[in-house]
């Protein structure tokens, strides 16, 4: 469910900055973020590289197996 929330200038130009880098909306950029810091904080061992990769092998784990021919 959408929700509205404040932010500062700052953090949204920032993620702007990220978010067409990475080619994802600034939406899709701040929620990035928090995913990361969330497991950040709940895993304080783990490296960022650890954590981007167990991030991105959740989203390919949600597509749908591609079908060759």
């Amino acid at each position: 469910m959408p929700v509205n929330v404040k932010i500062s200038d700052e953090l949204v130009a920032e993620a702007k900055r990220y978010s067409q880098v990475y080619h994802r909306s600034l939406p899709k950029q701040i929620e990035y973020w928090s995913r990361i810091g969330k497991m950040a904080e709940e895993n304080p061992d783990l490296p960022y590289s650890l954590i981007k990769n167990i991030l991105l092998a959740r989203e390919e784990a949600d597509l749908e197996e591609y079908q060759f021919g």
